[in-house]
């Protein structure tokens, strides 16, 4: 690949369009010719994507799909949860571009009430498990545990 990365982001891109294209009749094919690739550390990455969006196309191309908008932001954080074996209860996706405008205030200054009761177990949990934790460590997980709301959050009831 050559030092400004420019063929492997075609390789990418090129791979992307042909994943948006794909049916279950198309897809295995696909899958092999990706498969079959001799990939590099990026390319594997890549590849799985794709196979993973081509899957997602495919199976919203049969009769019963026709998934919404919101039901495609439900389907990345089913994906998401198991891919990384997340509970996906507390994660949140920051979509800086949001900072633009005024009504979206809450998502850069706020966590849920379940976030924090979640944050403050964890706390407990990692102070009872990880005795070889760094002081200052130690203090900010103590300090949630006593009630301190990190890094100038509040709480959203």
């Amino acid at each position: 690949m050559s030092e400004d990365n420019t063929e492997l982001f075609a390789l990418r891109d090129a791979w992307r369009k042909e994943a948006d294209d794909q049916t279950l009749e198309t897809l295995p094919a696909f899958l092999q010719k990706l498969a079959a690739h001799k990939h590099d550390y990026n390319t594997i990455c890549y590849a799985v994507a794709c196979a993973a969006v081509a899957s997602a196309k495919s199976m919203n191309r049969t009769p019963n799909g026709g998934i919404t908008g919101f039901q495609a932001g439900a389907v990345m954080w089913e994906f998401i949860g198991h891919w990384m074996h997340l509970d996906g209860k507390h994660l949140r996706l920051t979509e800086y571009e949001n900072m633009l405008f005024p009504q979206y205030e809450d998502r850069f200054t706020t966590i849920s009430e379940s976030t924090w009761k979640w944050l403050q177990e964890q706390a407990a949990k990692k102070l009872r498990e990880k005795e070889d934790a760094h002081p200052n460590v130690a203090a900010h997980w103590q300090a949630i545990v006593n009630g301190q709301v990190p890094f100038g959050f509040t709480v959203q009831p």
